[in-house]
């Protein structure tokens, strides 16, 4: 066993003086020395412990900010993907515009017909243009609504699941939640992991909190093909794995099933190439699409909604 340094010191140094090499005086002096080192290191320890407990909070404070650079920086990418899509409208609907009032100013001389005509023709312009407004208006309204939907979804799904699993996108009037088949699926069957449960509910809870929308879930397979007791060919195991997930929504999480559509789509649509297995794994996914209902979808083309 190793003796403390401060009773080395003391116990050479009291041989030391008991075999007359140093004075009792020197010894005190040594012993005084050696007291206020402990009391320096003891205060440098002190110091040592305040600056890890500071390096921990700031280690803490830069995973949070790395966290929200994160979260802006998708929502940042969505509203740029918004933005782009009605600036291309935008500008198609001014090229029609000018290219039929060019049309019109062409006509230089005009009969009394011809007048009325004009009248008429400048009247269908100014309906045209109250439908583009009108149109805008319903596209700005559901990209908003599906702008929001898709960041919740993003921020309740992206604990615990790897980025290749699930993919959320908008595109045009809905949202899309694309989950790889080693997720949610046994291999070559329709049964259910236990991660897929998972998975489901959180999408489940978003779900539930906007009545107004409908889940589409659709199935899709590889080229590979396949036959047993149960399943005759892709269609069919892609039509089960839909209706498993539906099933799922309607009976564990009380999604009403007047809102779910459940689809097989079977080895076509593909994503990738199907010569490769990482082609394959591509393809084998379960498509989640969150879109209005149609009354809905109806009442924003309402004229009556138009903006002034």
């Amino acid at each position: 066993m190793k003796l403390p340094l401060s009773f080395s010191v003391f116990f050479i140094s009291f041989l030391l003086v008991s075999s007359g090499c140093i004075s009792k005086k020197k010894l005190l002096s040594v012993q005084s020395e050696l007291d206020a080192a402990n009391m320096e290191v003891g205060k440098c320890g002190e110091q040592l412990n305040d600056y890890m407990t500071k390096l921990s909070t700031c280690e803490r404070e830069k995973e949070d900010l790395k966290n929200s650079m994160q979260n802006n920086s998708n929502i940042l990418n969505l509203k740029e993907e918004q933005i782009k899509d009605l600036k291309d409208q935008l500008a198609d609907a001014k090229t029609l515009r000018d290219k039929q009032l060019s049309q019109v100013g062409d006509l230089t001389v005009l009969s009394q017909s011809a007048s009325e005509n004009m009248k008429e023709t400048l009247s269908q312009l100014e309906g045209k243009d109250k439908y583009i407004n009108l149109l805008q208006a319903a596209k700005t309204k559901a990209d908003s609504v599906n702008l929001a939907l898709a960041v919740n979804l993003k921020g309740v799904l992206a604990d615990g699941l790897a980025d290749q699993d699930v993919e959320i996108k908008v595109d045009k009037t809905v949202v899309f939640i694309n989950l790889s088949d080693k997720m949610l699926f046994q291999s070559g069957s329709s049964n259910l992991t236990g991660r897929a449960s998972q998975v489901l509910g959180k999408i489940a809870k978003i779900v539930e909190s906007r009545p107004d929308l409908e889940v589409m879930v659709e199935g899709y397979t590889d080229n590979v093909p396949i036959k047993n007791s149960c399943l005759s060919d892709n269609w069919d195991l892609s039509v089960m794995r839909a209706t498993a997930v539906v099933r799922v929504l309607q009976k564990n999480y009380g999604i009403h099933p007047d809102r779910l559509i459940a689809a097989g789509r079977g080895e076509y649509n593909m994503l990738a190439d199907n010569a490769t297995e990482a082609g394959r794994a591509t393809n084998r996914r379960t498509r989640i699409i969150i879109l209005p209902k149609l009354n809905q979808f109806y009442d924003l083309m309402n004229p009556n909604n138009v903006p002034n």
